[in-house]
């Protein structure tokens, strides 16, 4: 019997994760032409806050990263970027999850994770569109801040219906 049940959750956690990573592919695609470059307002940036609470959920938002990044962004090298800033942003936050119970404050760690990771992403751009580092990283961490900072609250409100701690 106990097999059963430790099958059925990490064939749950493999299907939350599925549908995760579509979600990102199509909250990604919908804004399509300010999803990538210099500027990125991705909608689906909010699902980066999932695992704030529920680490298990990281792996459907990074598997959304890298394959729009490869498919859609710029390509290979997009994907290696994005992927590795995606991860150590979330890695992060998920480290934090026992350590730092406070969920609000979990959120607003997280969304300046991602801020300050962003700057993995405009060493990638630099070379590819002649702009300043700095100019670059300005311009990619005020939009990821922007994002995850008005995704937060609503994250927080979603999660108060939907539970994401006890999904999976």
């Amino acid at each position: 019997m106990q097999k059963t049940v430790t099958s059925n959750s990490k064939v749950k956690v493999i299907t939350m994760n599925g549908i995760i990573m579509a979600l990102y592919l199509g909250l990604t695609i919908l804004v399509a032409p300010v999803s990538s470059g210099p500027v990125q307002f991705r909608i689906s940036e909010s699902l980066n806050h999932l695992v704030v609470f529920n680490r298990k959920l990281m792996w459907g938002v990074l598997g959304g990263v890298v394959v729009y990044n490869f498919f859609f962004g710029f390509g290979a090298i997009d994907a290696l970027y994005g992927g590795f800033q995606s991860l150590i942003s979330l890695s992060m936050t998920a480290l934090l999850y026992k350590k730092v119970p406070n969920v609000k404050l979990r959120l607003a760690l997280n969304t300046v994770f991602f801020t300050v990771t962003m700057c993995i992403i405009a060493f990638m751009l630099v070379p590819e569109g002649g702009t300043a580092f700095w100019t670059q990283y300005a311009t990619l961490a005020l939009s990821e801040f922007a994002m995850m900072a008005v995704a937060a609250p609503v994250m927080y409100w979603i999660n108060k219906s939907v539970h994401f701690d006890k999904r999976v």
